[in-house]
């Protein structure tokens, strides 16, 4: 493990990405200050976390919720950077598009303003998406971090529950932070990575992961996700964070840190007909 090299705030340290984060910035001689959301009756198992390597010396947890944009300054005192991972997810459309998108920017801005008001932080990572940039029905062979999504083609277009409001969120609410920075001379980066597939530590089967393994599985309503997906490993994602926090040179949007060339899912579908076998589940079959 290497020297310490200051102190990061990861923002929903339970979550797929985030939890690698922290793994990865543990290992690279950071210490860690980490947001989980309020567990009152404390049934959460944080163990994933808390049995990391270093984690007893160099990580801290805090309760925020981003319903309450407050409760994260706790979190970012004292923090040379801030990862602002933390985003609401409602797969099942259980909210509407609206309160999905408003809690994001809200929950986000609130954030912002207190790294601004900040006298240590120096640099703010936000986790966007591949989403923010290419639903906007143009049709080219190449985007780079130029373009943005269409929220009102998004939402003409994708109708597949949870998806849409997803995307929409995501594209708001960067343009929303991305906006902020510029007005209040804030030193803010966003990357945005595609599908984000490989090995997790948090206890549950990351949504990006079960969507990989839909055919696997045999999740079939997940298989119009997968034609003509864009992936990228969880650790080129960690790699990315980690090096815009170090590279101020680096600025604007990250998208060209993260895309791989174009793997369509078809192609690794010879792989995964393996790993069915391998696993003593049913072979797919094409």
């Amino acid at each position: 493990m290497e020297e310490d090299k200051g102190t990061v705030c990861v923002t929903g340290g339970t979550g797929f990405i985030a939890s690698w984060l922290i793994m990865w910035l543990l290992e690279h001689g950071y210490s860690v200050r980490t947001t989980v959301r309020p567990d009152p009756e404390k049934k959460r198992d944080l163990s994933f976390l808390t049995n990391l390597p270093g984690a007893s010396e160099k990580l801290q947890f805090f309760t925020a919720d981003l319903s309450d944009p407050d409760s994260f300054e706790a979190a970012l005192e004292g923090c040379n950077g801030v990862l602002l991972v933390a985003m609401p997810i409602d797969y099942e459309g259980k909210e509407t598009e609206e309160a999905v998108t408003q809690r994001a920017i809200n929950g986000t801005l609130g954030i912002l303003k207190a790294c601004s008001k900040s006298k240590t932080v120096k640099r703010v990572v936000y986790t966007s998406s591949i989403g923010a940039v290419m639903f906007n029905g143009k049709k080219i062979d190449a985007m780079d971090e130029s373009f943005w999504s269409d929220v009102d083609y998004i939402r003409k277009t994708y109708t597949f529950v949870g998806f849409g409001t997803y995307m929409i969120s995501k594209t708001s609410t960067e343009r929303a932070a991305l906006q902020f920075a510029e007005e209040n001379g804030l030193d803010l980066v966003t990357v945005l990575p595609s599908l984000v597939v490989g090995p997790f530590i948090c206890p549950t089967v990351p949504g990006s992961v079960s969507t990989i393994l839909a055919m696997v599985l045999g999740n079939k309503e997940q298989y119009p996700l997968l034609l003509n997906s864009h992936m990228v490993h969880v650790d080129d994602v960690a790699r990315a964070h980690i090096f815009l926090l170090e590279y101020p040179e680096a600025e604007g949007r990250g998208l060209e840190a993260l895309l791989r060339p174009k793997n369509h899912f078809l192609d690794c579908l010879d792989k995964i007909k393996e790993v069915a076998v391998e696993a003593h589940l049913q072979e797919v079959s094409v």
